[in-house]
């Protein structure tokens, strides 16, 4: 079985159904609202799984009882689990024979959370990876079973990196399969050192400090792209900040807005950022010179 439920998981899934193995069936969230009209929709994974014509399980929570049973009846051998998003309880975990594993984007133990690839960029990491282990109840705490790395781009925002990350590890989780069935793989417990933890980022996490070096508000910006987005404020209005290229100069003060015919540059506490796309509320994301364009400014426009 497979569980897991963005887009980030379907190349795993695609993976293993290409694989020597049998996909049973997959666990994934229930339909959630999405679009402008709300309307309840499945998720990428289980769209992918009805296509291949695999049985879709969407408990509420993995603990009910009508899943349990068939997950139970089901027998299955392994249940690879890639963002599925609900906590897997004990009675859960000892059901397959050889237990549930979880593709993680970083390299255990360091990023244990939510939110890995975010924080990676955010804190100025060289390097990355993923990590394919044995799920316990403790987070992300569990033996390792295999590990790739992958170097940060200078230009990498989330989105770019996980989707490698998604494709590499997709490869990784298979061949931890292969060699769980054939035997010749041991989990070895992971380092009690380094430990660290990447919480869900907030939009509040997501707010930018214009006090900052540029080079952090540029890690902080590629961070949060595409989610839950870099932002910061204008005239009391929330404006929403893509990737920006650093500048070779300082020219204004932290969070000051200049405004040129082809640029828009803003203020750090180093060299000034050129920004890149900007989106205002109830507009679409646009090249920061047109937004600029159709903004009316203050005499001294500033971020904060």
């Amino acid at each position: 079985m497979f569980a897991g439920t963005p887009e980030t998981a379907l190349p795993t899934l695609e993976a293993l159904v290409a694989s020597r193995h049998d996909v049973v069936a997959v666990i994934t969230r229930p339909d959630a609202p999405a679009g402008r009209g709300r309307t309840l929709t499945a998720s990428p994974v289980a769209q992918a799984a009805e296509r291949h014509g695999i049985e879709v399980l969407k408990p509420a929570k993995p603990s009910e009882p009508d899943f349990m049973a068939r997950l139970r009846e089901l027998e299955p051998d392994c249940i690879p689990i890639v963002a599925y998003g609900a906590l897997i309880r004990r009675e859960a975990l000892d059901i397959p024979q050889y237990g549930w594993i979880n593709l993680h984007f970083s390299v255990l133990p360091s990023w244990r959370g939510a939110a890995p690839v975010q924080r990676s960029i955010m804190a100025g990491d060289e390097v990355t990876g993923a990590t394919v282990f044995s799920l316990v109840e403790e987070l992300d705490a569990g033996p390792v079973l295999g590990t790739i790395t992958e170097l940060i781009r200078p230009e990498d925002t989330t989105a770019e990196l996980l989707e490698r990350l998604a494709d590499w590890g997709s490869k990784l989780l298979v061949d931890v399969v292969d060699h769980i069935e054939d035997g010749d793989i041991a989990a070895v417990p992971q380092p009690e050192d380094n430990i660290s933890y990447a919480p869900k980022l907030t939009t509040e996490d997501a707010r930018i400090d214009w006090n900052q070096p540029a080079f952090a508000i540029d890690r902080h910006v590629r961070g949060c792209t595409p989610a839950p987005g870099a932002w910061t404020t204008l005239g009391g209005e929330r404006v929403k900040i893509g990737p920006a290229t650093i500048a070779e100069d300082r020219t204004l003060p932290p969070g000051a807005v200049g405004v040129g015919k082809r640029e828009v540059r803003v203020g750090t506490a180093t060299a000034d950022l050129v920004l890149g796309k900007v989106q205002a509320v109830g507009k679409k994301r646009m090249a920061a010179a047109d937004w600029a364009r159709g903004t009316t400014f203050e005499a001294e426009p500033s971020f904060s």
